[in-house]
């Protein structure tokens, strides 16, 4: 037997080339691995949907062969946006769910996102796999797979629960993502008349890559805005648990500034709650949040990480700059744009004009996730050392939960390494340009003092 490539296991899911790092028959092994660990958390039954990717169902249909030689049964929920899946562990009363998913990666790409007993894989979790595979350490039976839809019941649950206060008209970008086949049947049952783009499934993403934290993906919807009468943009990633924002007149809204309208929200039924949001997110977030009488939690970046933090700290939601929100007041506390969109569009009804509330949120100078490519294993042994030794400049606060967050008087930098690909993850925001060009400079000192021949993207 050969085993599955050790890269594929990541902190947050198991992600692979198709064919190449990430095969049926490695697919088919993690599923029995799987499987085996639901039998010892006592787990019998686990939902099973994937995303659009053309090598979907191959691989979705090799993970079902292998939860069921563990004696697991699983059900079949087909092909559907992640939050769905994890829908589907509420509501078929699994408790477990698998999404087979490349997430916002190209085309030839595919992974898995697991959920067991309500606890979302990730870290030691996901390695545990990797060593039942190579140490045979699993279990063996004759699990049943059956089909099963949640479509209807999650459209239901949804419109139930968010009401508007008048109709709205919205662009709904899916980038041909497995968002397209739910999204316009959502936001039309909610009352909405939908403008759709590039709502048709397609694994080859033929238009723009699905992914709305890159402006440039958000392009298309801008475009639609400007030449009709729709008031606001809503874009989803490849597998639809992600948002994007844009107003009627062409600003993307930044998940951070998402997340205070949200906080807000929720704040106005839940006073004194926690919000947990990722260091990668606004300085203004957290006096927002105290502001609304919120209690404001900075934690590590990664769905996975954040969805565990909020479970353990019983806060009332969560997102972060990537653009994953998980709300626990009214719904059940795992990332899921679609039902984001549908909370956004709740607040923004409430108001004659949702362009005016959106674009009166703070905002500051900043730029965009900046990534500097390095060799595997280089930006964990850089931010490390980083961390021991690094002097900055008129900092205030250096906060180490997830790389360095430097805070100045005027603005923040960060560095942190990421968890998913060998870059080191840079973001600067400041009251102005010439104190974010400071702000950068001291960064750029500090890198290059310690790695004189890196190519920094700033």
């Amino acid at each position: 037997m050969s085993f599955p490539a050790p890269e594929i296991f990541k902190a947050y899911d198991i992600r692979g080339i198709v064919d190449r790092t990430l095969t049926a028959d490695a697919v088919r092994a993690i599923g029995h691995a799987l499987g085996s660990e639901a039998v010892k958390r006592g787990q019998r039954t686990i939902a099973v949907g994937r995303d659009g990717r053309l090598s979907g169902p191959e691989l979705a249909g090799a993970l079902a062969e292998g939860i069921n030689a563990a004696g697991v049964d699983v059900l079949d929920i087909g092909c559907v946006p992640t939050p769905l899946s994890y829908f589907a562990a509420f509501d078929l009363g699994t408790d477990s769910a698998v999404s087979v998913t490349g997430s916002h990666n190209p085309p030839d790409y595919n992974g898995l996102k697991m959920v067991l007993g309500g606890q979302t894989l990730y870290g030691d979790m996901i390695q545990d796999l990797r060593r039942r595979i190579i140490e045979n350490d699993l279990v063996h039976g004759l699990g049943t797979t059956r089909q099963a839809d949640v479509r209807d019941a999650y459209i239901t649950r949804v419109t139930g629960d968010v009401k508007l206060k008048r109709r709205m008209k919205v662009v709904i970008d899916c980038g041909n993502g497995v968002a397209g086949d739910i999204a316009p049947r959502l936001f039309e049952a909610m009352g909405c008349e939908v403008v759709p783009l590039f709502c048709e499934v397609d694994g080859n993403f033929p238009n723009h890559h699905p992914d709305p934290s890159k402006p440039e993906n958000l392009e298309d919807v801008i475009r639609v805005l400007a030449a009709g009468d729709a008031e606001i943009g809503l874009a989803f990633d490849g597998d639809g648990d992600r948002l994007g924002v844009v107003t009627r007149d062409g600003e993307i809204i930044y998940p951070d500034r998402q997340l205070m309208l949200f906080a807000a929200d929720v704040l106005s039924r839940q006073p004194g709650a926690q919000i947990v949001y990722d260091v990668k997110c606004t300085r203004l977030l957290a006096p927002w949040i105290r502001e609304h009488g919120g209690e404001p939690v900075m934690w590590n970046t990664g769905h996975a990480l954040i969805k565990a933090k909020l479970k353990q700290s019983g806060a009332a939601l969560a997102g972060e700059m990537s653009g994953h929100m998980f709300f626990k007041e009214r719904w059940f506390g795992f990332d899921d744009g679609l039902y984001a969109g549908a909370r956004l569009l709740e607040i923004l009804s409430a108001s004659a004009d949702a362009n005016a509330v959106l674009k009166a949120l703070p905002t500051a100078t900043s730029t965009p996730e900046l990534n500097l490519k390095m060799n595997e294993g280089e930006p964990h042994a850089l931010i490390a050392e980083m961390q021991k030794s690094a002097v900055f400049d008129g900092a205030r606060d250096i906060i180490k939960i997830d790389g360095l967050r430097v805070e100045y008087a005027d603005g923040f930098g960060l560095m942190r390494a990421s968890n998913t690909t060998p870059v080191v993850v840079l973001r600067f925001e400041a009251d102005n340009e010439a104190a974010l060009a400071r702000i950068q400079a001291d960064f750029r000192r500090v890198l290059l003092g310690a790695r004189p021949a890196l190519a920094l993207p700033f």
